[in-house]
C-alpha cells in the first residue's frame, strides 16, 4: 500500500448499553504514524448497519444529551417493522440515515483540525453487538 493512503481497523467494544466512544486519541494516535506531519484527509468510517460516527463535545453532558435527543427520535419501541433483536432494534437500522456511518476530516502539518470543543465519536444505540470496527483512513493531500 502506497503511503499516500494509509488504513487501520479499530476495535471498539461499545458495551450492551447506548454509548457514545470517543475515539479521538486514536485518531490521533493513528495520524502520528499515517500523517507524520502532512497534511490531507482522516475519514472514519464505522461498517455496521447500526452505528454512526459524530462530531460532538464530550465530557460536559453533550454526549448523553444525544444519546437523550436519539431516544426521543427513534424510540426503542414495536413501532418498527424491522423486528429481529433486542425490543425496538428496528431503530437502531435508522440511526445512520440520522448520524452517517463516517466522517471525512481535514489533517493540517499531522494534526486533526477539530474546533475546541469537538471530539470524533462512535454512536452505538445497538445493544446487541457490543464489539464494533472502526475503519480509520489517511490519505495525503497533493
Amino acid at each position: 500500500m502506497s503511503d499516500a493512503f494509509t488504513t487501520r481497523v479499530l476495535n471498539v467494544a461499545s458495551g450492551s448499553l447506548e454509548a457514545v466512544v470517543d475515539l479521538t486519541h486514536e485518531c490521533e494516535a493513528f495520524l502520528r504514524e499515517a500523517a507524520a506531519g502532512r497534511s490531507g484527509l482522516l475519514n472514519v468510517f464505522v461498517p455496521h448497519a447500526t452505528a454512526g460516527v459524530a462530531l460532538i463535545e464530550t465530557g460536559a453532558g453533550s454526549d448523553d444529551d444525544l444519546l437523550t435527543a436519539l431516544h426521543s427520535l427513534l424510540p426503542a419501541d414495536d413501532r418498527w417493522q424491522h423486528r429481529h433483536g433486542s425490543p425496538g432494534h428496528g431503530r437502531d437500522h435508522v440511526l445512520p440515515a440520522i448520524v452517517a456511518p463516517h466522517a471525512t476530516l481535514p489533517v493540517i502539518d499531522g494534526r486533526l483540525e477539530l474546533g475546541t470543543w469537538q471530539s470524533v465519536c462512535l454512536v452505538d444505540t445497538n445493544r446487541d453487538n457490543p464489539e464494533r470496527k472502526v475503519r480509520l483512513s489517511f490519505l495525503v493531500g497533493s
